[in-house]
């Protein structure tokens, strides 16, 4: 008996199934795992200390930082979702229940759709705070972020529901190979022995509509905001409004662009390396960056920090 049919139980559908990894290289298996461990570690301290640093310091308590708190959680949920299954698969057989592989999609999806969505609302806090600065306590006040969080969360929920739902729909009996190291959808969509063309349709409406909503809103966002910093005349004012962009600016390139190259194309194309490497990009790496890409220059987290240092040092 075959490794994929090994799965298959009387009723012809996969109970089981593999996940083969990043890759089958048996001499690579053992570094990765422990570059892929020392990422995970430096993600978990570093947002698990982002978000008590803001916790922590009342100085903090502002709309970014809250945006950005919810940010650090979201990234230590889907790191941890993704990274410890992953590292299973370095050291032996991944093998994974249909049960326990659609819960891990329903959280990976529900929590990246979150992250889309938590970079959107950002940029739009920051088009208040640099377009609008004389409105900015309002436009941007405790009820509108506790708002737009709710509507993250929801957004989350609903189309995670939308894609496991869409996956529930699936019948797989002809193989429980999956080649990646996490149940995404589309290989799962190429294991189905049925049609999936109209599982393709509402992954491509779904995706399409979390790519382009959010694109244009950061796009229009980003416009209104480099008209109004060429407008500054001040070197030093320009230089500030910049500096508090670049950091977003780059989270979002390094997460949209990602998405889109792995997820706005034929699921009928199989998954290679390339694939694999985009998706480390936003499930792994990008977490791990995050911490770092907002506090490495950023003087209101320095001070923070050493408040806190100096708090825990001398009590």
């Amino acid at each position: 008996m075959t490794r994929e049919r090994m799965a298959l139980g009387n009723d012809s559908s996969v109970t089981e199934f593999i996940l083969l990894g990043l890759t089958q290289n048996q001499e690579l298996q053992l570094p990765l795992f422990f570059l892929f461990l020392g990422i995970y570690v430096v993600s978990v301290v570093g947002n698990l200390g982002l978000i008590v640093l803001i916790v922590l310091n009342p100085h903090l308590h502002t709309p970014m930082y809250y945006f950005l708190f919810n940010l650090s959680f979201t990234d230590l949920c889907y790191s941890s979702v993704i990274t410890p299954r992953m590292l299973v698969g370095f050291v032996k057989q991944n093998i994974i229940s249909h049960a326990e592989c659609l819960t891990q999609l329903f959280f990976f999806c529900f929590f990246v759709i979150d992250e889309c969505y938590i970079l959107t609302a950002m940029a739009y806090d920051r088009y208040a705070a640099i377009c609008k600065p004389l409105l900015y306590q309002v436009t941007m006040s405790h009820r509108v972020c506790l708002l737009m969080t709710v509507g993250v969360y929801v957004m989350g929920l609903l189309e995670a529901i939308t894609h496991t739902g869409n996956m529930l729909s699936l019948t797989f009996c002809d193989g429980n190979i999956i080649n990646h190291y996490m149940c995404d959808i589309s290989p799962l969509l190429q294991l189905s022995c049925r049609s999936t063309s109209m599982n393709e349709v509402v992954v491509f409406i779904v995706v399409g509509f979390n790519v382009t909503v959010p694109s244009l809103t950061i796009f229009i966002s980003y416009t209104l905001i480099l008209s109004n910093i060429l407008s500054i005349h001040s070197t030093a004012g320009r230089s500030k409004a910049f500096s508090t962009c670049g950091s977003h600016v780059i989270a979002l390139s390094l997460f949209f662009g990602a998405v889109a190259f792995m997820y706005l194309k034929p699921s009928s194309a199989s998954v290679d390396d390339d694939d694999k490497v985009s998706t480390i990009f936003y499930t792994i790496v990008g977490p791990m960056l995050n911490p770092f890409i907002y506090s490495i220059r950023n003087k209101d987290v320095h001070i923070a920090l050493r408040k806190t240092l100096k708090r825990s040092t001398f009590p």
